[in-house]
């Protein structure tokens, strides 16, 4: 019994000292793109912010909820023997650290909105040269994505010369270098 009441107060105390600390601190560090800048949450696969099963916030609904489970099952009649009631306590703990896991994660899959633009889909795109690209220089070029204006730096990957408002296609990107050539028409 102790051992659950142990984990309940050690659960809760930490939850309300998350919430006070991340209200007084901020909460998140610098955002870079694809990152969500939580001590707990990280980027999948697909690029959008999550958070994982060993993250403290679901650690801590576990048991909470394990301390939780534990007291109330350890107190009915049928479930008082420890054999009986540190499973029940052990699984239902699982089970809300899952649903809390899958809340949060779908909770980040859609809040996920962001203006940055998916680089990977810009190769072949066609933009127009802003300044001048010189020889071997760079310069800027200026693409619409999604309905969004952007602009980057660039260069000519052949290195030769581009003057401003001649369209160019892009053809990979280094870095936040676009590498560009011109497009011309063929009759």
């Amino acid at each position: 019994m102790i051992i659950y009441t142990i984990c309940l107060v050690t659960g809760l105390i930490f939850t309300l000292f998350s919430a006070v600390a991340g209200h007084l601190f901020g909460g998140h560090g610098d955002t870079h793109v694809g990152m969500a800048g939580q001590a707990d949450s990280g980027v999948g696969n697909d690029g959008v912010p999550g958070i994982s099963i060993f993250s403290p916030t679901v650690l801590a609904c576990f048991v909470t909820a394990f301390g939780a489970f534990g007291m109330i099952f350890s107190k009915l009649e049928v479930t008082s023997n420890p054999w009986i009631h540190a499973p029940i306590a052990f699984f239902g703990g699982l089970i809300v650290a899952l649903i809390v896991l899958w809340l949060f994660n779908r909770m980040f899959h859609h809040t996920e909105g962001s203006s940055e633009s998916r680089v990977a889909s810009l190769i072949g795109q066609s933009a127009v040269i802003v300044s001048p690209l010189p020889e071997n220089g760079v310069g800027e070029i200026s693409y619409v994505q999604a309905g969004s204006r952007y602009s980057a730096p660039a260069r000519s990957e052949k290195g030769t010369a581009i003057a401003s408002g001649q369209t160019v296609k892009i053809t990979r990107i280094v870095g936040t270098q676009f590498f560009v050539e011109s497009i011309t028409s063929k009759i």
